[in-house]
């Protein structure tokens, strides 16, 4: 069915849209910044909303700043088809997180409009206001209300670094006040969202499609080490309390259990604060991050149970004491297996080569997936930069997975 689109055209009308979308919140380093509810999401927002009434499509949003344009469909009675990604960026972040699922919904729902009209079912596309908490404390805050595990009950006293709360700036941006319609959503079939891989993986196995099996799990803990400050010259080793030599230990012991596990967990200490952080004075307090991945929940906590064990041991033995402050827990979210057979079936019918994956980052897919069935499909990413101005994929990459949304939503809405 696709081989009625010219590849050239498509190509160029991908390159368009990339850059039309990063033009707002680009920056003079090439990085793009669009928080929530700042000008430049608002502006990238609008431009969507006028590109999809360009294409005939009904825009809405809802309370919460997400936006959708609607291809209706014949049966009255049929759920939605929600197709799309997250609007917002990271700090100085790269043109494709997000937005490229966004341009590959518009440019799919055009193509399928155009060339086979009114569908079955219903096709949305979908702008989510937020996903990646760059500027306040919180993640998923689009695809959450839509899901209805997060709600205005959730957000009181958050407040970005301005100490501007969530309410205020979801007010000044236009939403939050009753005009919209409430966010939540029943009337969905299901979720498919294109996005880039954001590693090296299909880039590695020569591969051009991702289909992700699970989302992985993560759980992220902050670790305070007690020790005594003492003076670097006059106090022997073997008298210390040494908070720092402590965590350097407890550090190097996570990170070579994570190398020995084959099963693909990834451990990561990403973030350090010491007490009194003076050169010369022995710490008496370290913190530091951990963060633990895995698609098997079962295989987190086996892997935290057993460091944990070990840590005490090595604290008992520096004369130094442990706390433990769990602050997420995210189990791992299988995505619909019916869906990603339809793609592989496309895949294989079209002779692209993919490879079945987990997903080492979150998405939006992990929300929508314990609420109904979802499909999270991936590009590859050179180099498997991401959050960055150097994020790039190739265009023939992006074509590709434009390409395979326009045959899933064909066999799913018509």
């Amino acid at each position: 069915m696709i081989k009625q689109l010219k590849p050239s055209a498509l190509s160029a009308q991908i390159e368009d849209m990339v850059e039309w979308l990063a033009s707002y919140g680009l920056e003079q380093s090439g990085g793009v910044t669009r928080l929530l509810y700042d000008q430049a999401w608002s502006s990238a927002q609008k431009a969507i909303q006028a590109k999809i009434e360009q294409l005939g499509l009904t825009a809405c949003y809802d309370d919460v700043g997400n936006l959708f344009g609607r291809l209706a469909g014949k049966d009255p009675e049929a759920k939605v088809i929600l197709t799309g990604s997250h609007i917002d960026t990271v700090t100085g972040g790269g043109k494709y997180d997000g937005a490229f699922g966004i341009v590959a919904s518009l440019l799919a729902v055009e193509y399928l409009l155009t060339h086979h009209g009114q569908p079955l079912k219903p096709i949305e596309i979908v702008s989510l206001c937020e996903e990646e908490g760059s500027r306040f404390p919180m993640t998923y805050w689009g695809s959450g209300n839509i899901t209805g595990v997060k709600d205005r009950d959730t957000i009181h006293n958050v407040k970005d670094a301005n100490g501007i709360s969530l309410e205020q700036a979801m007010r000044d941006a236009g939403f939050g006040s009753g005009l919209h319609s409430p966010p939540k959503r029943t009337d969905l079939e299901c979720f498919i969202e294109l996005h880039i891989e954001q590693g090296e993986v299909l880039e590695r196995k020569g591969k051009s499609i991702g289909i992700v099996s699970h989302i992985v799990g993560q759980r992220r803990y902050n670790i305070t080490v007690y020790g005594e400050s003492n003076h670097a010259g006059t106090t022997p080793m073997q008298w210390r309390q040494d908070a720092m030599f402590t965590a350097a230990e407890m550090i190097r012991l996570l990170t070579h259990r994570a190398k020995a596990d084959m099963s693909g967990l990834v451990a990561t200490v990403g973030h350090m604060e010491v007490k009194p952080n003076v050169g010369n004075v022995i710490a008496r307090e370290v913190t530091f991050s951990l963060d633990v991945r895995h698609s098997d929940a079962g295989t987190i906590e086996q892997f935290c149970e057993t460091c944990f064990r070990e840590f005490e041991t090595i604290a008992a033995e520096h004369g130094t004491r442990l706390m433990y402050h769990k602050w997420m827990d995210e189990p791992p979210v299988a995505m619909d297996h019916t869906l990603n057979e339809a793609a592989e079936d496309i895949l294989r019918r079209e002779g692209i080569s993919y490879k079945r994956m987990t997903s080492g980052a979150g998405h939006d897919s992990q929300i929508f997936g314990t609420y109904c069935p979802t499909a999270l499909l991936f590009v590859p990413s050179r180099g498997g930069i991401s959050h960055s101005p150097a994020e790039f994929t190739h265009t023939e990459d992006l074509q590709r997975g434009v390409l395979l949304l326009i045959d899933l939503l064909y066999k799913l809405a018509y």
